[in-house]
């Protein structure tokens, strides 16, 4: 589960950090996070897809959210025992403890 985290995370961080940075050109000496390359990269994958580079940004965007709820959905799938157990324990409803839930994955 802790790849599937890092490997989540860590291109998330660097398409977003790039974006930012090359967005605002800030690019503390790399040509790859000058405005120009940020311009470039949008005009070729605008041209690629066929749309405009300026919708490109929202979509990514849109796809970035879309991954992380698919992704948080199958870790909630995966520890619906515990996380069941953590809601009846905060409700206060008896027979169905942390234990329970340890024991039966």
């Amino acid at each position: 589960m802790r790849y599937i985290l890092i490997f989540w995370a860590l291109p998330m961080s660097l398409i977003w950090g790039w974006y930012f940075l090359s967005f605002n050109d800030i690019n503390f000496g790399f040509v790859m996070l000058t405005r120009q390359v940020h311009d470039l990269v949008f005009e070729v994958y605008g041209q690629i897809l066929g749309i405009e580079p300026s919708a490109l940004p929202p979509l990514l965007a849109r796809a970035c959210v879309v991954d992380t709820f698919i992704l948080m959905a199958i870790l909630a799938f995966r520890r619906r025992r515990a996380i069941r157990a953590w809601i009846a324990e905060r409700r206060g409803r008896p027979g169905y403890s942390r234990e329970d839930a340890a024991r039966s994955v």
